[in-house]
């Protein structure tokens, strides 16, 4: 789906239809999840933060998780669970930050 020289990867939490994806706090969700794969793996009381390669953020008002490629080199599963999550749920994704909409 992507290469391995690519840039960070925008999970958007609009789907391809264009609808907001819910719960809204999905993105803080599956970052949670991946909390525990970062540099030199878990350690304790990493669980409390997020990783470095996987942050939620939000973009034009639209919520969206950034997956850096360093965590595929890491951890391919993990990489491969947060790239089927947008597929199985129909989300946008963008190689790069995504562009601005036009107001």
């Amino acid at each position: 789906m992507v290469s391995n020289s690519s840039k960070e990867v925008y999970i958007l939490g609009t789907t391809r239809a264009g609808r907001a994806f819910r719960p809204s706090d999905w993105a803080e969700r599956l970052a949670g999840v991946m909390s525990q794969f970062r540099p030199g793996g878990p350690q304790p009381g990493s669980h409390l933060g997020y990783s470095p390669w996987c942050i939620p953020t939000a973009i034009n008002d639209v919520r969206c998780v950034i997956v850096h490629p360093d965590l595929r080199e890491d951890n391919v599963l993990a990489w491969d669970f947060c790239m089927n999550f947008a597929k199985d749920n129909d989300l946008q994704v963008s190689i790069g930050a995504p562009e601005a909409s036009a107001p």
